[in-house]
């Protein structure tokens, strides 16, 4: 878990420093950060969604899972958990809960997530994970300069599915083939496509809703792929 720690603070180190400079840059300049980060989201997104091999089993999970998601409604429950955690610390920004999900969605949805968890539940010095805690640093002084203290708390989701998934490639890393991790990435490139919409104020989607897709996609690789 040493990867994902250290990740957890190059994000709070970043966020700190965003936020510093959220309370000293006019507006304008905000709403072009934003923007900027809205338009690297969507290459991001575009970017992994073409590591997909199998089109048709990325259609059937994106829909299966989100019809799933939008069952359990994980949106109202993820933001409810935002709000409460912005009470809880008398928090007045307004786009608290919107700073977490765009942050934890932007540092968990790459391969290198992936890659990187597998590599240190193999036993493996956390390479990955290293490179990717001074990139997820970096973004989130330019996530906290637009969205404020929400980026910071990311990392308590961040913590929980990196960690996560950590722990389980200590016992089933070896199951994780090539085409399960492009397969993965693929569908995280997508939801990374929606979610550029939502900052970018194109269209509000329920990206959250999506999430049990990546279970799906998995299940399906296993199978069928």
């Amino acid at each position: 878990m040493t990867g994902t720690l250290i990740n957890v603070g190059a994000i709070i180190i970043g966020s700190i420093i965003g936020i510093g400079l959220n309370t000293r840059l006019p507006e304008r300049f905000i709403k072009i950060v934003f923007q900027s980060i809205g338009l690297f989201t969507l290459f991001i997104g575009v970017f992994m969604a073409m590591k997909t091999n199998n089109m048709f089993l990325m259609v059937i999970s994106i829909v299966s899972g989100s019809i799933i998601g939008e069952w359990i409604n994980i949106d109202k429950y993820i933001n409810h958990f935002g709000n409460n955690l912005k009470h809880k610390f008398k928090s007045d920004n307004s786009r608290f809960s919107e700073g977490l999900v765009t942050a934890f969605l932007l540092f968990c949805m790459g391969s290198v997530t992936i890659l990187g968890a597998i590599e240190e539940g193999l036993g493996s010095e956390p390479n990955l994970l290293l490179a990717k805690s001074v990139l997820d640093g970096v973004s989130s002084i330019a996530l906290a300069a637009a969205l404020g203290y929400g980026v910071a708390f990311s990392v308590i989701p961040l913590l929980i599915y990196q960690g996560g998934l950590t722990l389980l490639a200590t016992h089933f890393g070896n199951y994780f083939s090539e085409n399960i991790i492009n397969e993965l990435t693929g569908v995280g490139g997508l939801m990374l496509i929606g979610l550029s919409l939502n900052i970018l104020e194109i269209k509000k989607l329920k990206i959250l809703n999506m999430i049990p897709s990546l279970v799906i996609i998995v299940i399906l690789v296993y199978l069928f792929g």
